[in-house]
């Protein structure tokens, strides 16, 4: 009955791989953007790392236990530790907003689009 083709209300990318394989994607750029407040990767992957990253950031602005487990059972304990610590309270004042992509040149051996994505 339903065509499987549509994507209608649909937004995400699947970046070719299946669903928990993307949400570690997900994890393992949110940990080292933590991590070294800077990271260079294609554009795609920054634009879905951005929405991801605003909404742990926002979690852990609030500082309340009950969050702080939700981040931890969603990016682990050491990053979570830093995003509470030192990240969030730069951002006490502000209502979103919290990175930035910068496009950069195209990689030169596939001609991807690369951009890096860092805390403002």
């Amino acid at each position: 009955m339903f065509n499987k083709d549509m994507r209608h209300h649909n937004t995400k990318r699947k970046f070719g791989r299946e669903t928990n394989q993307r949400k570690a994607l997900m994890k393992s750029l949110a940990v080292n953007l933590i991590k070294n407040d800077k990271i260079k990767t294609t554009e795609a992957k920054a634009k879905e790392l951005r929405p991801f990253m605003e909404k742990l950031v926002t979690k852990a602005k609030d500082g309340n236990l009950a969050k702080r487990k939700i981040v931890i059972s969603t990016i682990g304990i050491l990053s979570t530790k830093k995003l509470f610590d030192k990240i969030a309270p730069k951002y006490k004042d502000r209502n979103g907003g919290y990175t930035r992509i910068t496009k950069m040149p195209r990689r030169k051996t596939d001609g991807s689009k690369i951009s890096v994505i860092e805390f403002v």
